[in-house]
C-alpha cells in the first residue's frame, strides 16, 4: 500500500482519492491536509479527470482533526493561540473550498465513521454514498468548539435548520440508515461494492459536457443565496459560454445529422 497520507488514482477519467491513515481512522493531520490540498488542486486542474470519488482506507472515512494537532494547539503560548488558530483555520477553509467548488462532480464514498471534520468533508462533496458501516457525527460540541469545516453551512441545506441544530448541539452519532432517511446520505450500498458503485455513479454524472457541468454546478451551489433574477443572469452568461464550446457544437451537429438522416428515411 502507498506510504502517502493521500492516495490518488485515476482510471478512465475518474479520480479516486483515499485518505490513507487507517491506524488513526484517517484523522486529518497537518501533513495529510497538505497532501489533500495538492491532490485536490491536481484534480481541479486536470481536464482529463471528469469526476472525483473520496473514500477512506481501513474502517473509517475520517475521524476529524488529528489529536496531535489539538495537543500542539493547547500547549502553545497564550499570546499565540488565537493567531495560530486563525492561521490553521485558513488552511481548513481553503481545503474545504477547493472541495466544494471543484468544477466537476465529487462523491464521498463513506466507508466508516465520518466524525467532526470528516463529516463536514463528506458534506462538502456534491453527493454522499455510504456503506452499512458508515456513521456521521458533528462531535465538535464535545470538544467545546463549533463545526469549522462547513457543517454549519452544508448540514442545514441537507436536513433543514432545526434538525441541523439538533445534530450539531448534541453531537450524536447518526448511523447509515438514519442518515439516508434524513437526507444526509443520497445512496446506500454494501461495503464490498462501495467504491465501485461510487465510481460507476461518478461516470454516470460526468458523461455530459464538462463545460456545462462546471458552470451549472457553480450556479446551483449559489442558488440558495441568489435571487431568481441573479440566477437567470448567471445562467445567461453561462449559456453564452456553452454556445461557444466544442461540446455544444459537436452535440448539435450530431443531432442535426441524425434528424436529417431520419427525415430522408
Amino acid at each position: 500500500m502507498s506510504t502517502s497520507l493521500i492516495d490518488l488514482r485515476v482510471e478512465d477519467g475518474i479520480a479516486t482519492l483515499t485518505f490513507n491513515r487507517p491506524d488513526k481512522r484517517n484523522a486529518m493531520s497537518d501533513d495529510m491536509r497538505t497532501e489533500f490540498i495538492v491532490a485536490l488542486e491536481r484534480v481541479q486542474a486536470d481536464k482529463a479527470i471528469r469526476a472525483l470519488v473520496i473514500t477512506g482506507a481501513g474502517r473509517g472515512f475520517c475521524a476529524g482533526g488529528d489529536i496531535a494537532g489539538m495537543e500542539r494547539r493547547m500547549s502553545a503560548p497564550t499570546g499565540e493561540i488565537a493567531f495560530n488558530g486563525w492561521h490553521r483555520q485558513q488552511r481548513v477553509h481553503y481545503t474545504q473550498t477547493l472541495l466544494h467548488t471543484m468544477p466537476k462532480p465529487v462523491i464521498a464514498a463513506v466507508n466508516g465513521a465520518a466524525s467532526g471534520l470528516g463529516a463536514d468533508t463528506a458534506l462538502a462533496c456534491d453527493f454522499i454514498i455510504a456503506s452499512e458501516w458508515a456513521s456521521f457525527s458533528w462531535s465538535y460540541i464535545h470538544r467545546g468548539i463549533v463545526p469549522d469545516g462547513g457543517g454549519m453551512y452544508f448540514l442545514p441545506r441537507r436536513v433543514g435548520l432545526p434538525r441541523a441544530k439538533q445534530l450539531i448541539f448534541t453531537g450524536r452519532k447518526v448511523e447509515a440508515d438514519e442518515a439516508l432517511a434524513l437526507g444526509i446520505v443520497d445512496r446506500k450500498t454494501s461495503a464490498d461494492r462501495l467504491v465501485a458503485d461510487a465510481q460507476a455513479w461518478a461516470r454516470e454524472l460526468s458523461q455530459g459536457s464538462a463545460t456545462a457541468l462546471a458552470l451549472g454546478k457553480r450556479i446551483l451551489d449559489q442558488s440558495f443565496e441568489l435571487s431568481a433574477e441573479q440566477v437567470f443572469a448567471h445562467g445567461s452568461q453561462a449559456q453564452g459560454i456553452c454556445y461557444t464550446s466544442s461540446e455544444h457544437r459537436e452535440a448539435v451537429m450530431a443531432f442535426l445529422a441524425k434528424a436529417s438522416a431520419a427525415g430522408k428515411a
